[in-house]
């Protein structure tokens, strides 16, 4: 009997024990949990860390983390107001307020996941739609992004590709005008949006293509403009090099015909001042300048006509 009593008595404390275990659970520091009965909840949520009792067996927990969570969204392509289809990638942070309503209308995080994609993705294609691809692209409608000094030329040039199209407001306005819908829908859930921004947005696979052919295209005409401007510059510096080369042969010739002119008029003044001394010395420069002149009008293969009267044929006669 003793025996009986012992067994009974230590299934008691094994029962006990375990039915306190079960009772007893703890609520850390980043969670809030709810007390479910059935499948229903029960009493309000407990939002503090503490050691709490509950019904064993019959009641449940569900904890539900309140810290800031991430959304990340996936690539989505959607067109923008000018017609361009772009692929938009997305991220948020939101975190779990009213957690009575959250479990009711989401249950768990991942139904909450879910949810964030539609109204997330759909509040996103909306903003894009509205908007050309310039105000997703700009940061804000002050900045002043760089621009290639290649790309831009004066007035007086047809290559003017530096151009900006000038913004109303910038991308984070679109973020904030996707924030201010999503939160109001997200908040039916018991979840409060904080934040959402652009992680990526890129051109669509289809038409990335016909952007780098454009991206070519306008680097051949910068390579053109080069060119053009290079041959211009060498028929310019060929040019030049023409006229000073004539004008420095001019002023050469000048001056080479000045010194010319210079000597023949000292050396005539110095033959005067020599053979105009006297008569002879005037008879003995007409005989000198006459003998020169033979050497160059009289060889072997010369035949002259002269008149017996000519004062080339003097000297010729008196030999």
């Amino acid at each position: 009997m003793s025996k009986i009593k012992q067994i009974v008595t230590s299934l008691l404390i094994i029962s006990g024990i375990f039915l306190l275990v079960d009772s007893i659970y703890t609520v850390n520091e980043v969670e809030q949990v709810i007390v479910t009965q059935f499948g229903k909840p029960v009493g309000d949520p407990i939002i503090t860390a503490s050691l709490k009792m509950k019904m064993p067996f019959i009641q449940e927990i569900n904890p539900i983390d309140k810290r800031v969570l991430e959304w990340d969204g996936r690539p989505s392509d959607m067109p923008t107001k000018d017609k361009l289809y772009i692929s938009v990638d997305l991220f948020a942070r939101w975190r779990i307020i009213k957690p009575l309503q959250y479990f009711l209308r989401l249950r768990d995080e991942r139904s909450a996941q879910s949810r964030l994609d539609d109204i997330l993705g759909s509040e996103t294609r909306n903003a894009v739609a509205k908007h050309e691809l310039i105000e997703i692209i700009r940061t804000t409608k002050d900045r002043i992004p760089l621009r290639d000094s290649l790309l831009i030329t004066d007035a007086n040039k047809k290559l003017n590709m530096g151009s900006l199209v000038p913004i109303n407001k910038g991308r984070k306005l679109v973020e904030k005008e996707i924030f201010s819908a999503a939160s109001k829908k997200v908040l039916v859930f018991g979840i409060e949006l904080l934040d959402i921004r652009f992680k990526r947005i890129n051109y669509n696979a289809s038409v990335r293509p016909k952007i780098y052919d454009r991206m070519i295209s306008e680097r051949r005409q910068i390579a053109e403009r080069f060119l053009s401007e290079g041959n211009g510059e060498a028929a310019r510096i060929l040019g030049n090099r023409v006229r000073d080369l004539s004008k420095i042969q001019s002023e050469a010739y000048r001056e080479v015909e000045q010194i010319r002119g210079i000597a023949d008029a000292k050396a005539t003044a110095i033959y005067s001042k020599a053979y105009n001394q006297n008569r002879k010395a005037i008879e003995f420069y007409v005989f000198t300048r006459t003998m020169q002149s033979y050497k160059y009008i009289i060889d072997k293969n010369t035949i002259l006509v002269l008149s017996t009267e000519s004062d080339l044929f003097k000297f010729l006669k008196g030999i």
